[in-house]
């Protein structure tokens, strides 16, 4: 969701990349909210971290934000300057684990996108900030 939209908000000053250092593939309800709210993810995939680090050796990273604990807690080391920050969202799947219906489900995932969105449209600043402490 985060690639999505910083793709579609802040292009002209971030080239954004995802992946995740535990992949599952791209979830159909995370498609579906992004969808509402015009972003097309469904051609995206999930890939692991570590064909990111492959893809670009020779593309310094100025950032890497990790989006759940788990990532924070195992994302490999990055070459150069690279900064890392944590930025924590509730994992959508988790939340949605007791969900009784779809609809239910959707509840936890909306929120966490429009989280997701905020932080996003704060991009570039926060991480300039973040890379100063």
């Amino acid at each position: 969701m985060a690639e999505g939209f910083a793709q579609l908000l802040k292009s002209d000053v971030i080239k954004a990349f995802s992946a995740g250092t535990a992949p599952q593939g791209m979830n159909p309800l995370a498609v579906k909210v992004m969808g509402e709210v015009g972003v097309d993810i469904s051609a995206n995939r999930s890939k692991h971290v570590n064909e990111l680090v492959d893809e670009l050796i020779n593309v310094p990273l100025d950032f890497v934000v990790t989006v759940c604990g788990h990532a924070n807690e195992t994302c490999p080391v990055f070459p150069g300057r690279t900064k890392v920050v944590h930025v924590g969202f509730d994992d959508p799947p988790k939340l949605a684990q007791s969900a009784r219906s779809e609809d239910e489900a959707l509840v936890h995932y909306r929120r966490v996108r429009d989280e997701i969105k905020t932080f996003i449209e704060t991009l570039p600043s926060i991480l300039i900030a973040a890379g100063k402490s």
